[in-house]
């Protein structure tokens, strides 16, 4: 798809969806002793808890990275980063400035993205099935047109593509870009287009907001 298409470059900011939210996934149900029905989003503490009953557990969408059941071993991949040059941060410059020019996103956004979801380890499998750099699923690198997920270059041109599909989503919305990539649109959309209550997703967001701006900053440094 070329550059044009994918609309102009992102003007990251503050929206109204872009908070991260610290509301609790879960929906809670109680009857009173008068046969009244109260629901809550709140978890009950305490005595309070044997009151309640959890009637719904919110899910990611079907298919994204949040969406593995990681068991016992939580946050564990099944072939994680081991690469801890220096140079890594470096090494993939020059198709981090392709796909960043490619598909009018900030090199900042995607060099954020690589090192919260792989730390520049080309050769990462994450517990849900993500693969290389931008631990692209493998539904999600058929669909960008990458056939090979641990060749540098095409795992990055496709996790840019991608990226740039959630932020035309979601008006360039920083926040709710993450949360795209990691959660699923409809994950988003499903509460209001803001950050989904998942665990995962807000810490992965809250990353993603701060290694951007780190990045940028690391920019506005060089250029002095």
């Amino acid at each position: 798809m070329a550059a044009a298409a994918l609309g102009l470059a992102l003007a990251f900011g503050g929206g109204a969806g872009g908070g991260v939210t610290s509301a609790a996934a879960d929906i809670y149900s109680h009857t009173d002793a008068d046969g009244e029905l109260y629901f809550t989003n709140i978890a009950p503490r305490g005595a309070e808890r044997k009151k309640w009953k959890k009637v719904l557990v919110s899910e990611p969408e079907a298919g994204s990275k949040a969406s593995a059941k990681r068991g016992a071993c939580v946050g564990c991949d099944r072939v994680p980063a081991r690469d801890m040059s220096a140079e890594r941060f470096t090494r993939y410059d020059v198709y981090i400035y392709e796909a960043a020019a490619l598909y009018q996103l900030p090199p900042a956004l995607i060099r954020a993205v690589m090192h919260t979801e792989s730390n520049y380890d080309p050769n990462v499998v994450s517990g849900a099935g993500a693969q290389g750099l931008m631990q692209l699923m493998p539904g999600t690198a058929t669909e960008q047109g990458v056939q090979n997920a641990f060749d540098p270059r095409e795992n990055i041109l496709g996790g840019a593509r991608y990226l740039r599909l959630m932020a035309n989503r979601f008006s360039g919305d920083l926040a709710l870009t993450a949360a795209a990539y990691n959660a699923g649109p409809g994950a988003v959309a499903k509460y209001n287009n803001s950050v989904p209550p998942y665990r995962e997703t807000m810490a992965y967001v809250a990353r993603v907001q701060e290694r951007y701006a780190m990045y940028l900053a690391q920019e506005q440094a060089g250029k002095k």
